[in-house]
């Protein structure tokens, strides 16, 4: 799957101004990951149980 089939959405925490922030987009397989800043660069896709630890982990920081 390209990353121009994927449907990418931000944060509803995101700032307006659009800095520092990142995209994601969900599959079955997996959560992509990318810049959005720079959406040409290579993303990156990490599993479902990966990304429910790391929103777990992030949430409790």
């Amino acid at each position: 799957m390209s990353t121009t089939e994927l449907a990418w959405f931000k944060s509803s925490y995101s700032g307006s101004q659009g800095d520092s922030c990142i995209e994601v987009a969900i599959t079955e397989q997996a959560i992509h990951v990318r810049d959005s800043k720079d959406v040409m660069r290579p993303h990156f896709a990490v599993g479902r149980e990966e990304w429910s630890w790391f929103v777990g982990f992030a949430a409790g920081a």
